[in-house]
């Protein structure tokens, strides 16, 4: 039994309060039948979930009416056109799992604004882009605001990127090419600016009940023996003193960051009507950020609390009675073993998050980069546990944050104490600073004196293409940005390639850099899209092009290969190399990825089985000698037995 309580819910005839059935009776008959049965199908998890968590506060049926009737008007309220896709997706439940592509950007580093964002729809769909994660676009504070995650309302979009008749206007633009469009929601904390805190400075004993308040630094010191850091550098300590209460505020991020008080039902009643009205104007997935952080506990590291999962699953049920076609994805940065909870455990599996980030995945194919050697990946990929129906893992390159490295302890420790050593090995080649290294980026939060918090960089700049001097550098900095890319598009349910690297564009200039406002240095690669490095994408003769005309047919392989989807089992095969991985998907595929810079010939014939010993390389359609199977530096190859 997982610390995580996993017992069910109970199941049955859904006995719903009387105001409710009052609501339905006078709604349209169809809406109201549906709603019903999704009602039926919920209430007795929400039900559980919810009265776990407040069932011991004052008023708490009356309180839990009112959040049922609250999702039940935003449900009939909902717009044609995306009822009508929740009625399509409730019957295809794996519709994400379906040859699915994401693609991250910032709006105003992408396209200026949400209007601009529609300019680019052709080139997602030509890229093969069918989920578009655009980094916080909702009123933040005034910068610094950590990129737009201190948000200072979750109704209104921010003014400089558009209003929410602009984002009407782009979801609708989107979901008619076939994109669907996700937004980041921070669950964890808001801004200082607003009006929360606003109203909590100003002496609202109500509002102040919004947020955590501790009197001493004595208490401060006793919760923070047991918490993280997570900026330690720009932002020590999870605490800021606030005059007006005198009291300080926990602030996990940054000072202008206040934590949410998840102990008040008023505060999980509020963020879920802003998800699901959001969800309303077109939103058809949500990132839901720091979501480990959402329970304190004195005594703990406050991470990962039992508390953290009814939530989430409770604003799960709440989504599929409203808007069922939603996604809502995990953004819990944390060794994978440690990641099940985030999909549901036991009776609850697949009843939590659809997806969540394979991050360690990416950090461990950034060693294995660094080190020429994927034994990192294969105990990876070997503590990852089978997914609950309905669930992926999205796999990525390269994000908007930095490459944390210690989400690989738990692999690096299970080989012996002086393993972690790898990881400053990584951080300092990642930034330039080792023998040999041909990266361009840099480190960031330093943690402790035995490893490096992260790395910053562009993965152009991290696999050496912007520092490459001659031919021979260009090509082989190419080839270990499509082999990174083919990697994390073969293992994902849910890829996703970060603006610009479809293209090889570096990091953000130093003078942009000295421009922009704040101390972060994630900045580094947050560039401004490369409009002159997008008009170079289908001439080949160029670097640009190669990286581009690359990922677009990886891509197409994947969508036209069924052998090749996620819904097939993952297996490490031995591939005889250090360098090589080698991993089957079901019956019919094989991936194999050289992570050295020399050439290697590869003789599967006893590793595989019968069904895979004629295959044909995915890309051309030619067959391939199994046995004799040449693979070049940095190369990647798909395999199938499986025509398009």
């Amino acid at each position: 039994m997982s610390v995580i309580e996993d017992r069910p819910a109970l199941v049955g005839e859904a006995h719903l309060p009387a105001v409710l059935n009052d609501l339905l009776d006078h709604a349209d008959a169809d809406r109201a039948n549906v709603l019903r049965a999704r009602l039926n199908q919920e209430f007795p998890q929400l039900r559980d979930r919810l009265s776990r968590l407040y069932s011991c506060t004052p008023d708490y049926a009356q309180w839990l009416n009112q959040v049922l009737v609250q999702t039940v008007q935003i449900a009939l309220n909902r717009p044609a056109d995306l009822w009508a896709l929740d009625l399509q997706r409730e019957a295809n439940p794996n519709w994400h799992l379906q040859g699915m592509l994401g693609y991250c950007t910032y709006t105003d580093k992408f396209a200026g604004n949400l209007a601009g964002v529609s300019q680019r729809i052709a080139h997602l769909q030509e890229l093969g882009v069918t989920y578009l994660h655009l980094l916080p676009f909702l009123k933040s504070g005034t910068p610094p605001n950590d990129g737009g995650f201190a948000v200072a309302s979750y109704d209104d979009v921010d003014p400089q990127l558009g209003t929410l008749s602009d984002l009407k206007q782009l979801t609708q633009a989107l979901r008619t090419a076939g994109i669907s469009l996700c937004s980041d929601f921070v669950l964890n904390h808001v801004s200082h600016e607003h009006e929360w805190a606003v109203k909590a400075r100003a002496g609202s004993a109500y509002y102040q009940s919004f947020f955590h308040w501790v009197k001493s630094p004595e208490q401060i010191a006793d919760y923070e023996k047991n918490l993280v850091q997570i900026f330690p550098n720009t932002a020590p300590g999870n605490f800021t003193f606030v005059p007006e209460v005198n009291a300080w505020t926990w602030t996990t991020f940054y000072p202008y960051q206040w934590d949410l008080n998840y102990a008040q039902p008023v505060v999980f009643s509020e963020m879920a009507k802003s998800l699901l009205q959001l969800a309303n104007h077109g939103v058809e997935a949500f990132r839901l950020d720091s979501t480990g952080f959402l329970w304190k506990r004195e005594g703990t590291n406050c991470m990962n609390q039992p508390e953290v999962h009814w939530i989430l699953q409770a604003l799960r049920c709440l989504t599929n009675i409203a808007a069922p076609g939603t996604l809502l994805k995990a953004e819990a940065i944390m060794p994978t073993q440690d990641l099940p909870p985030y999909f549901g455990l036991g009776p609850t599996q697949g009843q939590e998050c659809h997806v969540a980030y394979h991050s360690s995945l990416m950090s461990a194919s950034w060693v294995a980069l660094a080190e020429e050697n994927t034994q990192i990946i294969h105990d990876v990929l070997a503590h990852t546990p089978a997914l609950p129906g309905g669930c992926a893992w999205m796999t990525y390159v390269r994000c908007h944050d930095d490459i944390g490295w210690n989400v690989l302890r738990p692999e690096l420790d299970a080989r012996g104490p002086d393993q972690r050593k790898r990881l400053l090995h990584a951080s300092r080649f990642f930034a330039g600073q080792a023998e040999g290294s041909y990266a361009q980026g840099a480190a960031f939060q330093a943690s402790d004196t035995n490893t490096v918090h992260g790395t910053n960089g562009m993965a152009a700049a991290l696999v050496g293409l912007t520092s490459a001097q001659t031919q021979e550098e260009i090509v082989s900095a190419t080839s270990r940005l499509t082999l990174m890319q083919s990697l994390s598009l073969f293992v994902g349910g849910l890829p996703l390639i970060y603006m610009g690297d479809e293209l090889g564009q570096g990091n953000t200039s130093a003078a942009e850099l000295a421009a922009r406002q704040g101390p972060d240095g994630r900045e580094l690669h947050r560039p401004r899209f490369d409009d002159a490095l997008f008009a170079q994408r289908h001439d080949t003769r160029t670097t640009a092009g190669t990286i581009y005309e690359t990922i677009r047919a990886l891509v197409s392989a994947k969508k036209q290969h069924a052998s090749l989807s996620a819904e097939h089992a993952l297996t490490v095969l031995a591939s005889g190399h250090p360098s090589v991985l080698v991993l089957q998907r079901g019956a019919q595929a094989l991936g194999l990825f050289n992570f050295s810079g020399t050439s290697v010939t590869l003789n599967l014939s006893s590793a595989v089985p019968v069904d895979l010993q004629a295959p044909r390389d995915a890309l051309t359609h030619q067959p391939v000698e199994i046995s004799a199977c040449p693979l070049g530096p940095y190369a990647a190859m798909w395999l199938t037995t499986q025509r398009p």
